[in-house]
Order: C-alpha cells, then sequence, then structure tokens
C-alpha cells in the first residue's frame, strides 16, 4: 500500500533547472514523484530528470508524445534511458500507443496515456473536430491505452470513477487539475479536490500552482497529504 505522500506527484513548473532544484530541495520528502513538463524540459529538464533518477528520485516526464510511429518510438526508448519511472503519450490512436510501447522495450518506465487535458470542455473540442462528451472521449480513449498494454492513463477527477469501473484494479489514473477545497480554479476547467480524486479512484495527484506558487510550498504539500490521507 503506498503512502499518502508517494501518490502526490508536483508538477515542476518553472522555467529554469536552477529553480526547480530550488523548488526541489524545500519540498524534499513531503512529495513523492517530482513531474517534469514542456517549459522545464526545454530549459535543462532532461538532465536534470537523468540527475534526480541517479538520487534515487521518482521522475514523470509529461512529454505528451504525439508523432509518426517511429518518432515516437525512439523518443520513448530515449527517455526511457533516463530512469524516469512515468512518461504520458497522447491516447488518440493505436500507431501511437503501440509505437510507445515498443519504444519502452524491457525498461521499467511505465506509460500513461493522455485523455483529454483538463483545461478542455465541450465547445474545445468542437473546436478541435469532435462533439463527443469529454466523459465519453475519456472513457474511449483510457480503453484504447488499456487495450494497447499502457500502465495508465492521465485523466480528470470526474472521470475517474467511470475508468476504474471500466478498467478495473491495477491500471493506474493519474490526475491533473488538482485543486484544494477553497483555491483558484486559475485555466483549469474540469477540476476537483484532492479527497474527491482519491475516493474516485485515482491512484496519483497532480498538483502544481497550488504547492509551487504557495509561500510555504512543504507546507502547502503537507496539507494536500493530510486530504489524501482522509479519503484513503
Amino acid at each position: 500500500m503506498k503512502r499518502a505522500r508517494d501518490r502526490l506527484i508536483v508538477a515542476v513548473d518553472v522555467p529554469s533547472a536552477e529553480e526547480a532544484r530550488t523548488l526541489i530541495e524545500a519540498l524534499g520528502d513531503s512529495v513523492g514523484v517530482y513531474k517534469i513538463g514542456l517549459e522545464l524540459m526545454f530549459a535543462g529538464g532532461m538532465a536534470l530528470a537523468t540527475e534526480l533518477a541517479s538520487r534515487g528520485s521518482r521522475v514523470f516526464l509529461d512529454a505528451k508524445l504525439l508523432d509518426i510511429e517511429a518518432t515516437v518510438e525512439r523518443a520513448t526508448a530515449s527517455i526511457a534511458r533516463t530512469g524516469a519511472e512515468f512518461l504520458t503519450v497522447h491516447a488518440v490512436d493505436r500507431k501511437t500507443l503501440d509505437a510507445a510501447m515498443r519504444g519502452r522495450g524491457t525498461s521499467k518506465l511505465k506509460l500513461l496515456g493522455i485523455t483529454v487535458l483538463t483545461n478542455l470542455g465541450p465547445a474545445d473540442l468542437i473546436q478541435q473536430g469532435t462533439d463527443i462528451p469529454p466523459g465519453e472521449l475519456v472513457l474511449h480513449r483510457a480503453m484504447l491505452a488499456k487495450e494497447a498494454g499502457f500502465d495508465g492513463v492521465v485523466a480528470s477527477g470526474l472521470e475517474a470513477a467511470s475508468i476504474r469501473e471500466a478498467s478495473g484494479t491495477g491500471f493506474l489514473i493519474v490526475t491533473p487539475g488538482i485543486r484544494p477545497e477553497g483555491s483558484a480554479t486559475q485555466d483549469q476547467t474540469r477540476i476537483v479536490t484532492p479527497g474527491k480524486a482519491i475516493s474516485a479512484g485515482a491512484d496519483y495527484l497532480v498538483v502544481g500552482r497550488p504547492i509551487t506558487a504557495a509561500q510555504d510550498p512543504r507546507e502547502a504539500a503537507n496539507a494536500i497529504v493530510r486530504e489524501i490521507e482522509l479519503a484513503l
């Protein structure tokens, strides 16, 4: 059984590796996983990921891969060599998902399918060319990822319960768009509280600004861990 803090992934969304190191030092062992996204990846984040993994820290590379099969396969293989524990790939079709599976090879890298971003609502999906409601599209993409052999998916807490019911146990649900009670929603649309996400079946929670922009990031992380503990 994972400890509550092991379920907390902090999004290290800062513009430089130096700022990331400062934040990581401040957080210490108050969180379970450090997520490096696109902003930091292009500012020394890949080297930082390798450094953290070599020290035994758990690293989540949020690359959101989507490209032709050869590129996805090779990129996944490269990322596996960093020692990262998690990698995201857009779960839009089996060509992309199968390529990531081949790229992972025999490494311990866990692959997570991106379903629908938590800042998107029905009107945004219509702009993308689909009128499928977000909840239905999330479930469709989650099952596509499961069929491909992925370890889990990234999905809003609003869809966690339906994914858990359809996928059963052992399929990871990683939930972003987490906002503690009373905090600002910022640019997120489909959000839930830490407790509601865990109760709905989420295995991991991704939290960014409520921790990283807090006056005391470590205490903000500890407060979220306490909310997780109450829901377990």
